[in-house]
């Protein structure tokens, strides 16, 4: 079924894992999404394995597993854009796009005439969304950003992590690149925006996302926190800073997260953990108490906790209607029935590997579904196709483009 963003075409000059994350959910909701890469070699994530994909009779692919993971529902046009035949090519495609992406560092495509203003000029009413490190102004919009540095610089991991003096404690970057992620679902926004704006005025706009401006962005309570009190937060493990109780505790043989929200649930708890005197003691009856008197209250629950196993507290706390649950690995995230209920696990067929197993979207849609059934494509799966379907290109044509190792 068609998505929301039908005709609505994207090119994706952008590669690693930010921009291909916008492409990959505009594609996720109908969007064409042409990604041009470099004739050869591809965006530098084909190569970031193990693991890589397997073909048909197990041999492994050129493929890693991470370029599948943010190339969903794309078509990938081989063009080196370093050539001027190629930068031609690159501005004809654009002409008939309503959307690039791009991830270049500040200035790196005005060399090459693909920056905003040139591509304004064959396309003014393009929206050109530019994804950097830094951003197009500042002392830093020249240098180089990626996502780990960016949760060291914009404050993540200052607040990630067991607290200074505990076991294993010290600052820890999260499990997954979570500031390209957000900077992609950011980009996504904006260029949504700017469809919106563009409808209604006919006017193209260039937007401009740096990762330290999202990571700043996305640090939400804990960096209020900071500006209304004017102390900076520190690392609490899996703790919360501002609701206790609100962690994981190990229980007799596995570990449980416990998530009180408020305190008829922490009353309930108690009630269920056999300790109605702590709901009713003045310290812990509210949380703005449980907060002030955490280093008294956790370890009496942790010592409650390790008296029972995670499948009996999931289920006497789940009857109570205390927010609970397990920490799975994705083994055990991937057999859980409520994520299999939500498709999100999607097979699809990919030109060399067949049937591939890949994570699904988690936008639903009630009358355009979306979500691409189309495989990450193979590099330069499309060149052909696009070129002869956009810009009218002949098989003379791109014989020749060939044979100079233009595309």
């Amino acid at each position: 079924m068609e998505g929301p963003l039908k005709d609505v075409r994207v090119l994706d000059l952008s590669r690693v894992l930010a921009g291909p994350w916008a492409g990959q959910t505009l594609a996720d909701l109908g969007a064409e999404v042409i990604k041009v890469e470099r004739p050869g070699a591809g965006d530098d994530t084909r190569g970031w394995g193990p693991p890589f994909l397997a073909d048909g009779d197990g041999n492994p692919t050129s493929d890693a597993a991470y370029f599948l993971a943010a190339n969903r529902g794309k078509q990938s046009v081989t063009i080196d854009f370093t050539r001027p035949e190629g930068q031609e090519l690159v501005r004809q495609l654009a002409a008939s796009c309503d959307i690039v992406l791009e991830n270049f560092k500040v200035d790196g495509l005005a060399q090459y005439g693909l920056d905003y203003q040139s591509l304004k000029a064959v396309n003014p009413a393009i929206i050109y969304c530019s994804i950097t490190g830094f951003g197009q102004t500042g002392p830093y919009r020249q240098l180089a950003g990626y996502d780990f540095l960016i949760q060291g610089m914009g404050g993540l991991m200052s607040v990630t992590g067991e607290p200074d003096g505990a076991p294993g404690g010290g600052p820890m970057k999260v499990g997954v690149a979570i500031v390209d992620i957000f900077t992609g679902m950011y980009a996504t926004t904006a260029v949504l925006a700017a469809l919106v704006h563009r409808e209604r005025t006919g006017v193209g706009q260039h937007i401009d996302l740096a990762l330290l401006d999202v990571q700043v962005a996305t640090l939400a309570n804990q960096a209020t926190n900071y500006l209304v009190s004017g102390r900076s937060p520190g690392r609490l493990g899996n703790s919360h800073p501002n609701i206790v109780p609100y962690q994981a505790f190990a229980t007799s043989d596995s570990h449980i997260i416990l998530a009180v929200g408020n305190d008829e649930q922490f009353r309930k708890f108690c009630g269920v953990a056999g300790v109605p005197h702590l709901a009713a003691d003045e310290r812990f009856a509210a949380n703005q108490g449980r907060v002030r008197n955490r280093e008294a209250l956790i370890p009496e629950l942790s010592a409650l906790f390790r008296s029972r196993s995670k499948a009996a507290w999931i289920e006497e706390l789940g009857k109570a209607g205390v927010p609970c649950g397990p920490i799975n690995n994705l083994e055990e995230v991937f057999a859980d029935p409520q994520v299999q209920a939500r498709s999100m696990c999607q097979t699809v067929q990919h030109s060399a590997a067949g049937a591939i197993p890949l994570v699904g979207t988690p936008m639903k849609f009630s009358e355009t579904p979306g979500g691409s059934r189309q495989a990450p494509p193979l590099l330069g799966e499309h060149t052909s196709s696009v070129l002869e379907r956009l810009l009218g290109l002949d098989d003379g044509r791109m014989a020749a483009l060939r044979e100079a190792k233009v595309i």
